[in-house]
């Protein structure tokens, strides 16, 4: 395990512990943003971190999903502009992996589930976070929002994972009104999958990853590989790169274990090859 200063990376069984994955009782990484002093603000220590992390998640075949969640009752206040300022960061540093805009892109392409943990407040940067992980799931007194604006800036990175998940007029409003969102707003305009409160958000996330870590991982992969391609193709480009990945999927074993599972009426036993 890596050492890290602005995150906590730990594996268990369920998303907050409670839950049992199936076939692998680690089988969900939980990276928890760490900068309680400030609101757990995130800076050019925190991204590389992140990078790290989710790196050698997507490297162990024992990882099947990735939990992003806030230390304390903030997801993540934003940028942390003391940091990005060039302010002092703390001793542990890793080498450089990426900036913020490589964070963005690599969770968008990330290849197994990452579940965002909305356990309070989620702006700006952390908001990007939120919409570039594949679930949201919030507590019902979260709020999130693009405040930039009113400090003389504007949300220009995180505009581009807002947009393929918000209306267009939804997102302009919040970006130049610097509009903070109650969670059922949020979830309204497509920022949040789904919105529970504080007591059951636990047992909700907990019951998703183990959904999730229950699947077959070589079909989560290839899926949520092509899914990400398809994103950025027209129509004619994006039908037979599919088709070439369903030919693809077709050859795995997971895929001729689900098959035969199916045929033989049990549960099947993946393997993620």
């Amino acid at each position: 395990m890596r050492a890290y200063g602005k995150i906590k990376v730990a594996r268990v069984a369920g998303s907050a512990g409670g839950g049992t994955a199936p076939g692998d009782k680690g089988a969900v990484e939980r990276i928890t943003l760490f900068n309680p002093e400030r609101r757990n603000a995130i800076g050019p220590q925190m991204v590389n971190e992140l990078l790290w992390a989710l790196a050698d998640a997507a490297e162990d075949a024992a990882v099947r999903v990735v939990l992003l969640t806030g230390d304390g009752k903030a997801f993540c206040a934003g940028g942390d502009f003391q940091q990005m300022s060039g302010g002092a960061v703390d001793q542990v540093e890793l080498p450089h992996k990426g900036d913020y805009a490589d964070l963005l892109l690599a969770m968008t392409r990330y290849e197994k589930p990452i579940v965002a943990r909305v356990n309070g407040h989620a702006m700006g940067g952390g908001l990007g976070l939120v919409a570039a992980s594949h679930f949201a799931l919030a507590q019902s007194d979260a709020k999130l929002g693009t405040p930039e604006i009113d400090v003389g800036l504007f949300p220009f990175m995180i505009m581009a994972v807002l947009a393929r998940v918000m209306p267009r007029r939804a997102l302009l409003e919040m970006m130049l009104r610097g509009q903070k969102l109650e969670a059922v707003e949020a979830q309204r305009v497509g920022l949040i999958g789904k919105v529970v409160g504080p007591e059951t958000l636990d047992t909700e996330i907990d019951a998703l990853c183990t959904d999730l870590a229950g699947r077959s991982p070589a079909a989560m992969r290839l899926g949520l590989g092509a899914f990400a391609a398809q994103s950025d193709m027209d129509l004619e480009a994006a039908l037979p790169m599919l088709r070439d990945k369903l030919a693809e999927a077709l050859g795995t074993d997971d895929a001729r274990e689900g098959l035969m599972a199916f045929l033989q009426k049990r549960k099947p036993s993946w393997t993620g090859r």
